[in-house]
């Protein structure tokens, strides 16, 4: 389906006043573009280690909307000039300039598939879920999985899934039960059920990683008995810790980023058995000291430390 694009150029003093304006006259599904900075409170619900880099702030912002192609656009259109209009009479809105552009439907979720190949991690053997398997790959390959994130995080390519995957290797067997907080798309927890990991639980905040477990556990026909996957935060209440149980795992896997971890090194030994272990990753270079420090404080022992480019993981047992 194409779609017509409206760009209305105005003020980041101004750009609320656009969508409140825009929204009484029925627009949905608003697009605003600035370069005003991001906040530290807004950092911290956006879950990331670093604010990016961005030009200076020049006071112009951009809110843009679509209208379905063919739809009756005239009348509209002069309404949002007479609400500029309006605007500009009592606040600085800019130039109030409107562009026109035509564009496309576009697959958002599947585009990414073009990029994801089978590749290796190890003697892990990671491929798409639509792949399909040879005999040669299966013989050559001892651990194979398969995988599709949809909109979850996790594909195994980044170094962060990496370093807590060969941290996996070391440390999970038979017995193993595993708590895999953060979890994604799930392939940390399938790892340690293709290891012989005894039981999985998984838990994320993000409903879209809840829904794709389930269908990456089946892609690697792991049955529903071993593992478990809720939505829920470790750090907001009790609710979830209770479900996720106490005291009850060897293995801890939180693959997130340090901010988190370290808000997570109060709570995780609770979780753990006696001298159950903690593995972290996520962790930029720059971080290390921040979350050792933290692992420390909260009765773990700092067992190993491993490192790829920038990315570090570190392995603590709970003392």
């Amino acid at each position: 389906m194409k779609w017509t694009k409206f760009t209305v150029e105005t003020t980041t003093q101004a750009e609320d006043l656009v969508c409140g304006m825009l929204t009484e006259l029925g627009i949905e599904g608003l697009e605003i573009q600035d370069r005003q900075p991001i906040t530290r409170e807004e950092k911290e619900q956006l879950y990331i280690d670093i604010l990016p880099e961005l030009p200076r702030d020049d006071g112009k912002a951009y809110v843009s909307f679509y209208l379905e192609e063919g739809a009756e656009e005239t009348a509209l259109l002069e309404q949002v000039r007479q609400g500029l209009a309006l605007l500009a009479s009592y606040a600085d809105a800019g130039s109030c300039r409107i562009v026109r552009d035509v564009t496309e439907d576009e697959d958002w979720i599947n585009n990414w598939k073009q990029f994801f190949h089978p590749f290796t991690v190890d003697d892990v053997y990671i491929i798409p879920s639509w792949h399909e398997i040879t005999d040669q790959e299966k013989e050559r390959y001892p651990f194979l999985i398969r995988i599709d994130p949809g909109t979850a995080f996790g594909t195994g390519m980044h170094e962060t899934t990496q370093l807590a995957m060969r941290q996996l290797r070391k440390h999970v067997n038979e017995q193993t039960t595993l708590l895999d907080v953060g979890c994604g798309s799930g392939i940390l927890s399938i790892l340690a059920l293709k290891l012989g990991a005894a039981r999985a639980v998984a838990v994320d905040i993000d409903p879209a990683a809840v829904a794709a477990v389930p269908e990456n556990m089946n892609a690697n026909q792991i049955p529903s008995y071993r593992y478990e996957v809720f939505q829920g935060n470790l750090l907001e209440g009790q609710e979830t810790a209770k479900k996720a149980g106490y005291g009850c795992y060897d293995v801890v896997v939180a693959n997130i980023l340090a901010d988190v971890i370290v808000s997570l090194a109060s709570v995780a030994g609770a979780h753990l058995k006696k001298n159950g272990l903690f593995l972290t990753s996520g962790i930029l270079n720059t971080k290390e000291e921040e979350v050792c420090r933290a692992l420390l404080e909260n009765g773990f022992a700092i067992e190993e430390v491993t490192r790829q480019n920038d990315w570090v993981g570190i392995t603590a047992r709970r003392a």
